[in-house]
């Protein structure tokens, strides 16, 4: 996910988009607990998401 895209979605599809990444980051990191995860790098992945959606939103925000 690119921070281009996420700059041309409105506020509420970001917030939208953050529960859907700490959702999916909460399933990865049970599974990286019971051994049970095939790709490590999308914990890796999932995470600086999160981050890419948080700065978007920040950026939102933020008064110019």
């Amino acid at each position: 996910m690119q921070a281009e895209e996420l700059r041309k979605l409105e506020v509420e599809e970001l917030r939208i988009k953050e529960l859907e990444l700490r959702d999916e980051l909460f399933r990865l990191r049970l599974k990286l607990a019971t051994n049970q995860l095939n790709n490590p790098t999308r914990f890796r992945q999932a995470r600086v998401d999160l981050a890419r959606v948080l700065t978007v939103m920040r950026e939102k925000r933020a008064p110019r």
